[in-house]
């Protein structure tokens, strides 16, 4: 009989290896790759959410309510590029205030670090001894990073209030995070109400019901969509996330419908 013996390797050796030549170029500089898009899933799935169920209500409301398919259309389209543009442009100002806040606070803690170093170095050595470091080691920490003002004051931003330090073109940044979210609230919101535009060309006898049927089918559809990219950016499920995005919109969509229907009883009996 022959044996073959093949070499073992620890577990981290596994480790170590795909880490090393999954991250090093060819030059042998050490450059890790990340999803670069994740800062815009935030304008892209907020704005997206609210334009689809903006929408939906004004469909939902209207199709409860009894109002003619005209009346949707001029309702539907209007409100949806208008609140498009009213979340664009307050994405940009909220972003920009949040920006500009932060790195009033930053100028205050640079303010701190030249005119009292002493207690800024204490402050973060009690941090990081309270997050289990000895006070040795936190000592020797903290004072080799006080050597570099401008970086020892970005980790007490992180550190101290928790906040991250914008990059120097954060207005640039926070515009491009607007028109995500106009474009976003626009598309996404333009779907259920594009039912009532396309179905009646292609099939002129559907009724209201059918158009009604047809928004809920498309809304839930895009919802779930919306759901399973989120996915793409977090460890989560896609199905989970998917459905979860669906039954919280289809809630909100249902209280419309209700709304709708309550009021028009109401309207009707008076």
């Amino acid at each position: 009989s022959v044996y073959i013996i093949y070499p073992t390797f620890p577990s981290n050796y596994y480790v170590r290896n795909f880490h090393d030549t999954r991250h090093t170029d060819e030059e042998g500089v050490n450059n890790e790759e990340h999803q670069t898009e994740g800062g815009f899933l935030k304008p892209l799935i907020f704005g997206g959410l609210d334009g689809i169920l903006t929408s939906f209500a004004i469909v939902a409301g209207a199709a409860g309510g009894s109002m003619p398919i005209p009346v949707v259309l001029v309702l539907g389209f209007s409100n949806i590029f208008a609140d498009a543009l009213a979340m664009g442009v307050g994405e940009f100002l909220s972003s920009k205030a949040e920006n500009e806040w932060i790195l009033s606070e930053r100028r205050r803690e640079n303010w701190e670090m030249e005119n009292y170093p002493e207690g800024e170095i204490r402050e973060m050595i009690d941090i990081y001894e309270e997050r289990g470091m000895s006070r040795e080691d936190a000592t020797v920490v903290i004072k080799t990073m006080a050597k570099y003002k401008d970086f020892f004051v970005d980790i007490m931003m992180t550190e101290e209030l928790a906040l991250m330090v914008p990059e120097a073109d954060h207005k640039i940044q926070s515009m491009k995070e607007g028109v995500v979210m106009f474009f976003s609230f626009a598309t996404f919101g333009s779907f259920p109400i594009l039912g009532y535009v396309i179905i009646p060309a292609l099939f002129p006898g559907c009724g209201e019901d059918v158009l009604f049927t047809a928004a809920c089918v498309i809304t839930g559809m895009v919802l779930f969509g919306m759901g399973c990219v989120k996915s793409m950016f977090s460890s989560a499920n896609w199905f989970i996330c998917g459905g979860e995005t669906l039954l919280l919109g289809g809630a909100c969509a249902t209280v419309a419908y209700t709304v709708g229907q309550f009021v028009d009883g109401l309207i009707a009996e008076s």
